[in-house]
């Protein structure tokens, strides 16, 4: 059975770093029987640009009618005068709002070919692997009531309201707590319960879920103890949950103790395994069009693609391999550079993955 697959580069580096992933596809439909079709369409600021909207209607029909989105990036400097509503940022969040894509898995795995470039000691990071599960389509980011309004003395005031339903906590604790079951059964809840009501619930929810689950150890955490811990201390962790913005944040920081941001994917999941997978760092326009952004956050997001969503585990096991053998031929694009390794661009590393799936 066809399988099909929504290509949105997007914008900046996205055009040239999802090339890299469409070589892995068209391989892996070529050699591996993978049977894919690849449709493309555009997202984001090179959508406004185009259509006046970050998310034109095709793009959404697109992404609905697929069964994975693979997406690039968005934004750049070029689209930051443009009023709110129709930034390209608009257009990631309208394809999660609108996919119901609710639960975002993003692994910080420290290849150990690369615990020289992370900037903690080796001791610190080497055997790092943390699953952060993140909260997708609620919290800060969606709640209303929002905006800047003017005040009776004239000035000028932002707000923006934190809302989660028992629901919402529901479902992406059960996530959480599924994907602790398949790894080492632990389970750290990160909220801010001791200042924010809205994530006292939480907590409150994540309790009542994990009587579902006594296999798993649950733990609680405040966020800025977290993102503390994550430095001082990051293999305590197995399986993280959080809300949209503290988990926005804490993969982030959890993407640099790899060694790079450029080399950690992401899955956005639905309740029915359809999703999004994209790499965490952004468009990065500085470096555009340079051929030297690192790709493989991107090949690594079409396996954990073929894992979730194409029921195709023995191909995801295949990229990810790959991956590691390319790394163990000492190619590093610039990011992960240091001497003694050999620089290629982006295109040649994507062609060197394609080379070790082929041999």
């Amino acid at each position: 059975m066809t399988k099909k697959i929504a290509v949105l580069p997007g914008d900046g580096i996205g055009i040239e770093i999802v090339a890299q992933a469409v070589k892995v596809l068209e391989c892996l439909n070529s050699d591996f029987g993978l049977n894919a079709e690849m449709e493309q369409g555009l997202v984001g600021g090179s959508a406004y640009d185009e259509t006046g909207s970050p998310l034109p209607e095709a793009t959404l029909k697109l992404a609905k009618e697929a069964d994975a989105v693979l997406l690039g990036a968005v934004g750049g400097y070029k689209w930051e005068s443009l009023d709110i509503s129709v930034r390209p940022e608009k257009g990631l969040l309208g394809l999660r709002s609108e996919l119901e894509l609710f639960a975002n898995l993003r692994p910080a795995i420290l290849y150990p070919q690369l615990a020289h470039a992370s900037t903690l000691k080796p001791e610190v990071v080497s055997g790092l692997d943390i699953m952060i599960v993140r909260e997708l389509t609620g919290g800060i980011y969606f709640g209303q009531p929002r905006g800047v309004r003017e005040l009776e003395n004239g000035e000028k005031q932002g707000f923006n309201t934190l809302i989660y339903k028992e629901s919402e906590i529901e479902r992406i604790a059960h996530v959480a707590f599924e994907t602790a079951m398949k790894r080492d059964k632990r389970l750290c809840s990160v909220d801010k319960a001791n200042v924010l009501e809205c994530t006292e619930l939480w907590r409150e929810v994540v309790e009542r879920v994990s009587k579902d689950y006594p296999e798993v150890e649950l733990s609680h955490m405040y966020v800025d103890n977290a993102a503390m811990q994550l430095v001082r201390a990051p293999k305590q962790f197995d399986v993280m949950v959080t809300t949209n913005m503290f988990g926005d944040i804490l993969s982030d920081c959890a993407a640099m103790l790899t060694g790079s941001i450029g080399m950690l994917p992401s899955a956005s999941m639905d309740k029915n395994q359809k999703g999004m997978y994209e790499p965490i760092h952004g468009s990065a326009p500085d470096i555009a069009g340079q051929d030297i952004a690192n790709p493989l956050a991107t090949i690594l997001s079409v396996a954990m693609m073929l894992r979730y969503s194409l029921d195709a585990e023995e191909l995801a096991v295949k990229v990810e391999k790959a991956v590691d053998d390319v790394l163990n031929q000492n190619l590093r694009t610039e990011d992960i550079y240091t001497q003694g390794d050999t620089k290629v661009g982006t295109s040649a590393m994507g062609d060197a993955v394609v080379a070790a799936l082929k041999s």
